[in-house]
């Protein structure tokens, strides 16, 4: 994965890898070596929602997904606001639902896109009237949801486990994509 910030925002010299002594040890990271910023380059919190709605999951489809994969609503945590209020704003404004209860699910690294995802189970209520980044939501009984093996579907699995029930994890969309790259 190519790294996103190349240049110092302080100086505009080109950031190199560069290995310093740290609190922990020797540590390589993109460092300046004009004026020696370091891009830290830590993980960011990302809120999900596990949506009970009428007795049932729903999972959405974003219009940038290719496919047809759906998921928990997911958004960043913004400054200011407590994980909490963060996802029960995310799903009002992904979906128009209330967020009536939630509870902490668990927290979840995603590596594969630089991220920890704090997930909620989200008991909401109302209308869904899905905002324009979602094509698509469905509902889905405890006992045919699948999950998948990454992120966000491990939230999913946790909570499935937590209500008595064993989950099934499907085969991904993009490790299908790569196989198939594969046999050209």
């Amino acid at each position: 994965m190519l790294p996103v910030h190349r240049f110092c925002p302080l100086c505009a010299s080109a950031l190199a890898l560069i290995t310093q002594m740290e609190d922990g040890g020797a540590k390589e990271r993109l460092r300046c070596p004009a004026c020696g910023y370091t891009h830290w380059n830590n993980p960011t919190p990302v809120l999900a929602a596990v949506i009970e709605y009428r007795g049932q999951i729903l999972l959405a489809r974003n219009a940038a997904w290719p496919g047809k994969m759906y998921a928990l609503i997911t958004g960043f945590m913004e400054a200011g606001e407590t994980p909490q209020e963060g996802v029960a704003r995310e799903i009002a404004e992904e979906t128009n639902l209330a967020t009536e209860s939630l509870d902490l699910i668990g927290v979840y690294d995603f590596q594969r896109m630089n991220q920890v995802i704090i997930a909620y189970h989200a008991v909401c209520s109302g209308d869904v009237r899905l905002s324009p980044e979602l094509v698509d939501c469905r509902l889905f009984s405890l006992q045919t949801v699948k999950c998948w093996p990454a992120g966000t579907g491990y939230a999913l699995a946790d909570f499935l486990r937590s209500r008595g029930h064993e989950p099934e994890f499907m085969d991904p969309v993009w490790r299908k994509d790569i196989e198939q790259r594969a046999e050209y």
